[in-house]
């Protein structure tokens, strides 16, 4: 059921090895350099964090419907530190987010909402509460 997404951490990387598997998953030349936002040093110290975070924007698109790139920017910004200045919130990188986006399109387990933003097709959320039970079974067994 929608209400096993719960366990995100777990899900996150299930669902983006499951993405990585299936090999369908567009991934840009520019994943290997860049930062998930403008506050942040560094770039992801795991190499398949483009699937983990294409995986975490569907959970939260299958959470949310209709939410878009804006709105999904705010969730995945952050404090950016200012030095002696008082940290500020500050957006994470739309260009990740809309390519993730477009790539989960492409493979159709999303599609854009009637009224803007994005939605969860049926086959997202067949794929999505599946991998999701997974981990819920696996999680009480330990």
């Amino acid at each position: 059921g929608g209400s096993s997404l719960n366990v995100s951490s777990g899900i996150n990387a299930e669902y983006g090895a499951f993405l990585k598997k299936s090999g369908k998953l567009p991934i840009p030349k520019w994943t290997d350099i860049v930062k998930t936002a403008t506050f942040k040093e560094l770039p992801p110290k795991d190499n398949d964090w483009y699937y983990i975070r294409s995986a975490a924007l569907l959970r939260r698109v299958y959470l949310r419907q209709g939410g878009g790139c804006g709105a999904l920017r705010k969730i995945y910004g952050g404090r950016i530190n200012r030095g002696s200045a008082p940290s500020h919130h500050k957006d994470a990188s739309a260009s990740v987010i809309r390519h993730a986006l477009k790539g989960l399109e492409e493979m159709k387990l999303i599609a854009k909402h009637p009224d803007g933003g994005r939605m969860i097709t049926s086959a997202g959320r067949r794929d999505a509460d599946r991998i999701a039970s997974q981990v819920m079974s696996s999680s009480i067994v330990e």
